[in-house]
């Protein structure tokens, strides 16, 4: 397998990334592991489905509001991608008239954001807070986020 990681648009290139409009073209696989800010926002809309292989499927673990949804839903029903899966929508829980739960939308998963709570993933979450509060309780700080 060939792992690609893309370079996002209006951003500037690294050598080890690929220009985003490229790699579009090339993956069979998309897995999207990105932030919702104002540049991902639609950042897969029709015009990266149309650049996308026929045969490629989308995974989106990101959030909601990365992928258009409205786009998503042509995007399968036209077959212009294989198939595609998603833990998040734009509006959780999902409202009525979300487009992705129309029933007529072929090869699409959606799960309710809650695919990361695997046993294993939440017994590391409370062992984490253990360490966090033993190491609070001796001064030291172990897990600092920088803004």
């Amino acid at each position: 397998m060939k792992i690609l990681v893309a370079s996002l648009p209006n951003r500037p290139t690294h050598k080890d990334r690929t220009p985003f409009a490229e790699l579009l073209a090339q993956v069979d696989f998309l897995s999207l592991h990105c932030p919702l800010t104002a540049e991902t926002r639609d950042l897969i809309d029709a015009q990266a489905f149309d650049k996308m292989k026929n045969s490629a499927f989308l995974i989106n673990c990101a959030r909601g509001g990365i992928v258009n949804e409205q786009a998503l839903a042509d995007a399968l029903r036209q077959g212009k991608i294989a198939g595609a899966a998603t833990d998040v929508l734009s509006v959780e829980p999902p409202t009525q008239g979300n487009v992705l739960l129309a029933q007529d939308i072929p090869n699409l998963i959606i799960t309710p954001h809650s695919a990361w709570g695997s046993v294993d993933a939440r017994q590391r979450i409370v062992n984490q807070m253990l360490e966090n509060f033993e190491a609070f309780k001796q001064g030291k700080v172990i897990r600092q986020v920088n803004g």
